[in-house]
């Protein structure tokens, strides 16, 4: 099995999915694919946080070695940096405890009728005392350089393995895509209006027979688009394709050779889509605060957007229209218009735009509130950005953030925008 496999397979007998296995990793679920495809590796913290959450050896997901039967699941092979961190803290209290305890002053003997046998005894007490002092003080020290001894060869040994992974995971990478003598996938550019992104493709098989033909498949999420691959110069075939724009695409090559076809993952470009929307951020915080038992927000007449044009991962669109209210339950409750930066806002309030609301704003208990905008672009595309909602509770006399952000999604049909 090759090492994307292996991952899946794991994944697979945990019950995760690739958006599950991703937010244990704090990685996308486009990363996660691109592992299990075989279209790249895992960098190596990853791949010791994968043997980890899979309680198998690292060397296993590489192919280099079997999973040990009898180890116990949660076990692994590896002492963890954390474990490390944990013995060094144990030796520190060991010693400190050690040293405290043999640093505390012997009790003085009671007072006998024999002074001159009391003091001789006593003298001989503090020589054994003071002989025992050094020999623990000795011994704690040499059992503390043991255990510095240990800490150090485990650390070796761990980065020793790391070493080791790191200077294999090319070589298997390269042994994984076979296929290809080499290959290109190039982000050309993306049309917003017509909804494409276009590419330039490029491979070169490593084993080229007389008559080989090859296709480029481009998946945008609803299925592969096949776009037949031109024979140039050194046996490359190539092809400028444009494909629907979304923000996760997968493109791949298919060399075939009579009945025969293989396939090899070229490249997955994310986020495209959403690079071409503007930034803006709709947080509505400044309208919370104290409401009293009657309901009523005292901060409720104006609030502000964020917008940055330039805060994205590639050329966006510009905006052409905000609509910006107050919702409860996702319905329009307050209308708020444009205005300019109001007396109460001091300071320069870069890229933020103003607007302004009903002098006061009665809330109702058991609703969920939150401000939200409708922004429209220079192509009609409509999204919805959203604050953090709050429900407003009379006992408090304050709202309180709800934990369900979450849920409220960017799609307009999702929200009403008529003032009930």
């Amino acid at each position: 099995m090759t090492v994307g496999q292996r991952i899946a397979q794991k994944r697979k007998e945990l019950g995760l999915s690739q958006e599950g296995l991703g937010d244990k990793l704090g990685v996308s679920r486009q990363a996660i694919y691109k592992w299990e495809s075989d279209a790249s590796l895992p960098e190596v913290e990853k791949l010791v946080a994968l043997s980890r959450i899979f309680s198998v050896p690292v060397g296993w997901l590489l192919g280099e070695e079997e999973h040990p039967a009898g180890q116990a699941d949660g076990q692994s092979a590896e002492l963890t940096e954390a474990q490390i961190k944990m013995v060094q803290e144990i030796a520190d209290r060991y010693l400190a405890a050690q040293t405290a305890r043999m640093e505390q002053p012997p009790q003085p003997p009671a007072r006998r009728r024999w002074p001159l046998i009391a003091g001789g005894a006593a003298a001989l007490v503090a020589a054994a005392l003071f002989l025992n002092l050094f020999s623990q003080l000795n011994r704690v020290s040499q059992d503390y350089g043991n255990l510095q001894s240990t800490i150090s060869n485990v650390s070796s040994n761990v980065n020793s393995q790391i070493g080791s992974i790191t200077s294999r995971v090319e070589e298997i990478l390269k042994a994984q895509n076979s296929l290809t003598a080499s290959y290109n996938a190039e982000f050309l550019s993306s049309d917003p209006g017509a909804g494409t992104a276009s590419f330039a493709l490029e491979a070169v098989p490593k084993t080229y027979v007389e008559g080989m033909e090859a296709v480029f498949l481009a998946d945008c999420g609803d299925g592969p688009l096949e776009f037949p691959g031109v024979l140039g110069e050194g046996q490359s075939f190539s092809a400028q394709v444009t494909v629907p724009l979304t923000d996760s695409i997968t493109l791949s090559v298919v060399f075939v050779n009579g009945e025969r076809r293989e396939t090899q993952m070229l490249d997955v470009f994310t986020y495209l889509l959403s690079d071409t929307y503007p930034y803006v951020s709709c947080d509505g915080s400044d309208l919370w605060g104290s409401t009293g038992k009657d309901g009523v927000l005292r901060n409720s007449r104006y609030t502000f957007i964020t917008v940055d044009e330039a805060f994205t991962g590639g050329p966006c669109t510009k905006i052409a229209d905000i609509q910006v209210g107050l919702f409860r339950d996702q319905k329009l409750v307050a209308r708020y218009t444009p205005c300019e930066q109001p007396d109460s806002y001091k300071g320069d309030w870069e890229n933020a735009r103003f607007f302004e609301g009903p002098e006061t704003i009665t809330l109702e208990p058991g609703y969920t509130y939150c401000m939200a905008a409708l922004v429209t672009d220079e192509y009609g595309r409509q999204w919805v950005v959203h604050g953090t909602p709050a429900v407003y509770d009379p006992e408090e006399e304050f709202v309180e953030y709800a934990d369900i952000a979450e849920d409220y999604s960017s799609d307009p049909a999702d929200w009403d925008f008529t003032v009930g």
